[in-house]
């Protein structure tokens, strides 16, 4: 085995633009469950959200970049105000129905045909990123390859990955700063006992609501930094199973933990590239062996990896349901 190049792709995964990504998503995240309690199944929803209106904005509009940016922004605030404002006086599963719900409607309405002139239906969209690169800020040639010792990046990948990582670093600044004000105190106190904190004068209904559009736009710059990696919009990635990917970053780092959602994406998707390189440059012999009950096919490597760090989620929720930074009150659910 090479454990050189296994060791090498584990690192650069460390680093990388999938795990800015969730990072960010799951900062958005800890800001509606980890702080306030709130049930959001749907976070994708936000990102999709972000996505289209940098998409959309650039694409069909042909406004500027920064112009694609705020309307980004503005349609993950609409999102939350209409997501919240019938659903946060309920009980917390109510919002749990809704998000899911609203992030599966939102997919499909944007792949729909008749969409396509819009949105690109389900082919989807292009040619928006370009004033990403091509900005005078951008110090990389996006198309020559850099070496950092062993790691080699494209330009283009560099550019992107020092924008969302300056982001994502600024953003849980912001969230640590936040959450020690009185506001974020708040936030706590309603996570905690709701009918307490209405008892002293606080506004539970308005707090969840603000946590919700916050939390709502922190997802949509994840999209907007997802889609610009890629280059491209496809309706199909924002499917329910990135919201639950974000979810076991969450839990796997820590709820209410300001740089817990940063740390769990670096361990979930480190472990994701260790397991899919290993099972790749096994010998011969282990491969074999591995054979005779599992057909080592790029798409049965694709689902063994999940699988194993599944397990791992597993006896993690077994053992310390908290996560690893987290403490037991930040997953206490019986009173949301």
């Amino acid at each position: 085995m090479d454990w050189g190049f296994i060791l090498e792709r584990t690192f650069s995964t460390m680093f990388g633009v999938e795990v800015m990504v969730f990072a960010l998503a799951a900062v958005g995240l800890n800001v509606h469950f980890g702080y306030t309690g709130l049930l959001n199944f749907g976070q994708v929803g936000f990102m999709a959200a972000g996505a289209y209106g940098l998409g959309v904005t650039i694409h069909y509009f042909e406004w500027s970049f920064m112009v694609g940016v705020a309307f980004g922004i503005v349609y993950s605030l609409i999102l939350a105000a209409i997501l919240g404002l019938p659903t946060l006086r309920l009980r917390g599963d109510y919002l749990a129905i809704v998000t899911i719900a609203a992030s599966e409607s939102i997919r499909l309405f944007v792949r729909w045909r008749r969409m396509k002139e819009f949105t690109g239906a389900s082919e989807g969209l292009g040619e928006f990123a370009d004033p990403f690169y091509e900005t005078s800020l951008n110090p990389f040639d996006v198309g020559v390859r850099y070496d950092f010792g062993p790691f080699s990046y494209l330009g283009r990948d560099l550019w992107v990955l020092t924008v969302g990582w300056i982001v994502l670093i600024l953003t849980v600044l912001f969230v640590k700063r936040l959450m020690s004000s009185p506001w974020g105190r708040a936030l706590k106190a309603i996570r905690e006992d709701e009918d307490a904190a209405r008892a002293l004068g606080k506004n539970a209904y308005w707090f969840k609501l603000q946590s919700l559009m916050l939390g709502g736009v922190i997802g949509g710059m994840a999209g907007m930094l997802q889609v610009i990696q890629k280059g491209s919009i496809q309706a199909d990635t924002f499917n329910p199973v990135i919201t639950f990917t974000i979810w076991a970053i969450l839990i796997l780092g820590g709820p209410g933990r300001t740089w817990s959602p940063v740390i769990g994406s670096m361990i979930y998707w480190t472990l994701i590239a260790f397991l899919e390189t290993t099972l790749r440059e096994l010998p011969d012999g282990a491969s074999n062996a591995l054979e005779d009950t599992i057909e080592l096919s790029d798409f049965n490597i694709s689902q063994v990896r999940f699988i194993m760090v599944g397990l791992g989620l597993i006896l993690l929720a077994r053992y310390r349901p908290q996560g690893i930074f987290g403490s037991r009150e930040e997953m206490a659910l019986d009173d949301r």
